[in-house]
């Protein structure tokens, strides 16, 4: 087989106007034998394609989106992107050329009046130039319906019926409406982009002769780095030696520090705040996290939301639609009824410039991509403008417990002592459990450790076949039991007996501490609830949203913490019964599944849309439809208030576009707009669209 089939190729694009061209470009690809899953990000100018042939399709796409006027590079060839001033770009440079022909056409027109018919057309045509030439490159490869052949039929038109001054000004008007859309979908890549800066360039490598700076890029896994106070990271990797603060705002949105000690996880581009780390590199530059998250924006970016393919299907149908009417409307009146040929033709042209469906298009992609931007720099994470259109749709939202509502760690909650001191309890209990895996048996460690205690010396140590452990300390049996093997070792008044059943009615597991046959105590340990669980269920009730919890913990510990966040829950149940539940509840409506990506992904399948918590982890990233980078539970909330907030926003851009076309058509129609105000119609609607979805980017969330 050779080595391009069933390849994902990426190409770079340059020299799109605005997101019409995505679907032009799209369009000659898919008709290319031998090539799948094409997809154009407007953003990030990125083309990917699937090589489905034995043969390599590259040089047959470069040739064909060549041939529509734009610059193709394979992506290892393209050179990094330079921010450059307006008036350095081509498109600048056109408005400039433009704009000086306009003003020295204005100029002759007094000095050589008869003349100023023939400089305006000359003007025009220079700057039409351009945008004629890709117009028929564009019908050429079968796609004759384009913005640029609105324009082109318009400026011609006007010549023709002796308008030549107006036709200079409407190429002049476009062109700046062009470049400031080229100016906006510049800012909103810089936003994601500046991502990728955060990594810095170099490292400090850890060898056998001390440490040399290297590129960050050429670290491999395995390597031991060095980041010293202040310094950025730059690699993914886990701490080898030392402890540190580190500040992970810039990758997960979390803005408070994060203390991280020995086998700690750290990422690329996040700072080392106060002291000297050395780190195991884990990923290489090319997969760490930034570059994980940059790639997951771009492809979410290039995906369409259902409202997006809904308007491209539609451009299809309106903008030939468009040129009838604007056919109909210039020639019906004369031809019928005797009207004026130059007045109604007149009025035909400015039709076809007002029905420029740039703004239609743009409305859409530029709100999704602003608003996708917004939630990666929050550490929300949506692959795709049909996940954050379908999350603003959602009327459940069904959360796992442990690790997702919970921290996924138990701590010690009770110490209820029965004999003896609370110290001596907490110090034989800890003797005991020093060493072993086990969940619960490491919060009693750490409980000890925080309290500043000495946990006794133990052997002999033995597990009790799933019932508990023993050791002997003291030449005393100390053994840490379950309730109802602690029954069988000894005694339990039902005092005793009361308080235990208190506990574990709150949901909490119960430990007894034995000596002997005696009963020293009991401890009790729960996975709490992260801190702000509650309010976010709270939140998700306000915004019209039922919580509700599906655990496979008991229904006991289940109910206990259910009634905490006011919400109903399922409890004991396996993955298999998740995903039954999840297809009983779509009954009521759209749902979310929130969970940790790992047992719950059959259940984030099944949902309308899955939500993975976890701190970036690679099930997080690849799981579900949306991933939360930092582990908090009213990032739900958050994500769905962006998915409404872009909907919202998409909704009014669509009024701005179609609300001022038809204010225009009607003043077209009755003879007050010029073809100089047609096309500022749809330059100023392209604008205006443009801000409003811009306003996404300083989204703010709520703290």
């Amino acid at each position: 087989m050779s080595e391009t089939k069933n390849q994902t190729i990426a190409l770079t694009i340059e020299g799109m106007d605005c997101p019409s061209c995505t679907s032009k470009i799209e369009n000659v690809v898919c008709a290319i034998p031998g090539v799948d899953n094409v997809s154009l990000n407007y953003n990030s100018q990125k083309l990917k394609f699937n090589n489905t042939q034995d043969s390599d399709q590259t040089n047959t796409i470069v040739r064909a989106v060549k041939k529509l006027g734009y610059k193709v590079q394979r992506e290892q060839d393209a050179t990094p992107e330079k921010h450059l001033s307006w008036w350095q770009t081509n498109k600048g440079r056109l408005v400039i050329i433009a704009g000086t022909l306009l003003i020295i056409a204005t100029v002759m027109s007094f000095v050589l009046p008869a003349w100023s018919g023939y400089v305006f057309a000359f003007a025009a045509l220079l700057a039409l130039a351009p945008l004629a030439r890709k117009a028929i490159m564009s019908a050429i490869a079968g796609q004759p319906f384009t913005i640029e052949t609105l324009v082109t039929i318009a400026v011609i038109g006007a010549i023709f019926i002796n308008e030549a001054a107006e036709a200079a000004v409407v190429v002049f008007l476009f062109l700046i409406g062009e470049l400031l859309e080229m100016m906006a979908a510049a800012k909103a890549r810089r936003s994601v982009q500046a991502l990728a800066d955060l990594v810095p360039k170099s490292a400090f490598l850890v060898t056998e002769n001390g440490t040399r700076e290297v590129a960050a890029d050429s670290l491999a896994i395995g390597d031991i780095i060095e980041v010293r106070p202040g310094g950025r990271i730059p690699a993914d990797g886990l701490i080898s030696e030392g402890e540190t603060s580190i500040d992970e705002a810039a990758v997960t949105g979390e803005s408070m520090p994060k203390r991280k000690q020995l086998g700690d996880q750290v990422f690329a581009g996040s700072i080392n705040i106060d002291g000297l780390i050395r780190l195991t590199v884990e990923k290489t530059a090319q997969n760490n996290m930034i570059s994980r998250i940059l790639t997951m924006v771009e492809d979410a970016q290039a995906s369409k939301a259902p409202t997006a393919r809904f308007i491209d299907d539609f451009s299809k149908y309106y903008t030939p639609g468009v040129i009838v009417v604007s056919a109909l409307i210039a020639f019906v009146p004369p031809l019928m009824f005797g009207a004026d040929m130059t007045q109604w033709i007149y009025k035909g042209l400015a039709i076809l410039l007002i029905g420029c469906p740039c703004a239609l298009v743009l409305s859409t992609p530029a709100a999704i991509t602003s608003g996708i931007s917004a939630g990666a720099k929050h550490g929300l994470l949506v692959k795709g403008g049909a996940i954050l259109e379908a999350i603003g749709h959602v009327k459940q939202v069904a959360f796992d417990k442990t690790g997702t509502l919970t921290a996924g760690t138990p701590k010690v909650t009770d110490v209820k002592t029965f004999n003896g001191t609370e110290k001596r309890l907490l110090e034989l209990a800890s003797a005991v459990e020093a060493g072993s895996s086990h969940p619960l048996a490491i919060a009693i460690v750490e409980e000890v450790e925080q309290r500043g205690l000495s946990p006794k010396k133990a052997t002999q140590s033995k597990a009790l076949s799933g019932r508990g452990v023993s050791a002997t300390i003291a030449g005393k049996t100390i053994t840490i039991a379950s309730p109802r093997y602690g029954q069988k070792l000894t005694k339990i008044s039902p005092d005793q007996q009361s308080q235990i059943h208190g506990l574990e009615s709150e949901g909490k597991t119960v430990a007894l501490v034995l000596e002997d046959d005696k009963l020293l105590g009991a401890i009790a340990l729960r996975d709490e609830l992260r801190s702000d669980a509650a309010s976010a269920m709270q939140d998700l009730k306000e915004m019209g949203i039922t919580p509700i919890m599906l655990t496979g913990d008991n229904a006991r510990t289940g109910a206990a913490l259910a009634k905490q966040l006011g919400i109903s829950v399922k409890a004991e149940m396996l993955p298999q019964d998740k995903l039954d539940e999840i297809e009983t509840l779509k009954l009521n409506g759209n749902i979310a599944m929130v969970g940790d990506g790992i047992n719950d992904a059959p259940a984030l399948a099944r949902a309308d849309v899955g939500i993975a918590m976890g701190g970036g982890t690679d099930v997080a990233l690849e799981t579900a439809d949306a991933a939360l980078l930092h582990e908090r539970v009213n990032d739900v909330p958050a994500l769905i208030a962006l998915s409404r907030a872009t909907m919202a926003n998409i909704h009014q851009n669509i009024s701005i576009a179609l609300g001022l076309k038809a204010i225009f058509l009607v003043t077209t129609l009755i003879g007050m707009t010029s073809l100089w105000m047609a096309i500022l119609a749809d330059t100023g609607a392209t604008v205006l669209v443009t801000i409003n979805a811009l306003r996404l980017l300083g989204y703010k969330f709520k703290k």
